[in-house]
């Protein structure tokens, strides 16, 4: 079962909204989160970014950083920018972009379902990413980044969820400056609450889909206030973190593209008659191109743009690690043929996401900051289930997850 819960959220006020939400605290520096908020007191950079209001030689990580965070968070709410709702209840958040829509439920999830493996995960998190965001949240005594989680789609739950939406007007709806309209309706029907809920626990698991760094931190955060409890309270706010749970159906993962500084002191003969050993190789058909299957690569290199097809040796479908794309390429020729055995730490090789396009990949090549440019298909959101049922760990950057989740439109406070 998946246990969720409604909660009373705080959220922008009327018409703040689209001044409030802004791009997840981790795919900005601080450079440009400085400039994203410049002139904007009311984006929530100030709370996510805190940084950007102290002098910009101080570290990221200082004590002031988060105590800023938690100051201006505050100051927000004193000052009305954000109102609570006096009920609990669920959200919907609409994501459209390119016409294409997807609609979740914002909630809060069990900490415990995370402990347990009812939430499942597909990637390793590290220590002092995690360390960063559990001092973020503990220390603003909120989720202020929502965790984007999946589910196998329900009929009867996209039914509710459509219903409500046809039949609600929104709270929110504006168009963010990279073209991404937000739509948000607030579920405060008692009956309606009762019943997602009810059909959510017939829902075998969850799965995070994007934010594990967030998830480990706030559930970390959430064992630590129940050391800190002279009585233990099951239903306290902070055994629970805030969630968007979207339909599997609804999901569109992007490419995840390579780019690579050298081609290791070979030739281009050497380097192409190498690959040839594991994949057939031949002009692309149009530039740039993109991988139209699986198993298909596209190889940018001299202003050229090539396909790759891996050769039937080389694919394991009895692996659902070694049958991924980024496998294939990564066991096959980056680490064999390019020398880059870690693709984490090997200043070598850096990575694309598919949002900035094909054109961005001959960009950095072209500009002689990269030798050579792979685009991938993409992983499926099947693919990335299957390998978390399995208790297993898709490799280093395999997905890329598309429109981004604005973080400050929903606070989960824990006390």
């Amino acid at each position: 079962m998946s246990n969720i819960r409604p909660f009373k959220g705080y959220r922008p006020a009327h018409g703040k909204a689209h001044l409030v939400a802004a791009l997840p605290y981790d795919v900005l520096s601080s450079e440009e989160a400085r400039e994203d908020a410049q002139g904007n007191p009311y984006s929530f950079l100030h709370v996510d970014k805190a940084e950007i209001d102290l002098d910009p030689s101080i570290n990221s990580y200082d004590d002031a950083v988060y105590q800023k965070a938690a100051e201006n968070l505050n100051k927000m709410i004193s000052d009305g920018i954000y109102i609570q709702d006096e009920t609990n209840v669920f959200y919907l958040y609409s994501l459209t972009m390119n016409k294409r829509e997807q609609t979740g439920l914002v909630c809060c999830a069990d900490i415990d379902e995370y402990l347990n493996g009812t939430i499942k995960k597909h990637e390793l998190t590290i220590k002092a990413k995690e360390e960063d965001r559990i001092r973020h949240v503990d220390t603003c005594d909120a989720n202020t980044g929502p965790i984007f989680l999946t589910y196998r789609a329900q009929r009867e739950i996209s039914d509710i969820i459509n219903n409500y939406k046809d039949s609600h007007d929104p709270v929110y709806d504006f168009i963010a400056t990279d073209g991404v309209t937000h739509t948000v309706w607030v579920v405060d029907s008692d009956e309606t609450v009762a019943k997602i809920k009810a059909l959510f626990e017939q829902v075998p698991c969850l799965y995070i889909a994007d934010g594990h760094h967030r998830t480990a931190s706030a559930v970390d955060v959430g064992l630590k206030r129940r050391e800190e409890a002279a009585v233990s309270d099951p239903d306290a706010e902070y055994n629970y973190f805030l969630a968007v749970l979207f339909p599997d159906d609804e999901l569109h993962i992007m490419d995840y593209n390579r780019v690579i500084k050298d081609i290791n002191n070979l030739s281009e003969e050497v380097f192409f008659n190498r690959i040839r050993e594991h994949f057939e190789i031949s002009p692309a058909p149009i530039a740039p191109y993109s991988p139209p299957l699986p198993h298909t690569f596209s190889m940018y290199i001299n202003s050229k743009w090539y396909c790759l097809t891996a050769k039937d040796h080389i694919i394991d479908d009895s692996d659902p690690i070694e049958r991924l794309d980024v496998s294939i390429l990564h066991k096959w020729l980056i680490e064999p043929i390019l020398g880059i055995k870690d693709v984490r730490s090997d200043s070598r090789i850096d990575f694309v996401g598919g949002i900035r396009g094909l054109c961005e990949l001959e960009n950095i090549v072209n500009s002689g900051n990269m030798r050579v440019a792979f685009a991938l298909f993409p992983t499926t959101v099947a693919e990335v289930m299957d390998i978390a049922d399995n208790n297993l760990i898709m490799p280093p950057k395999s997905t890329w997850f598309e429109p981004k989740l604005r973080s400050g439109i929903f606070i989960h406070k824990l006390s």
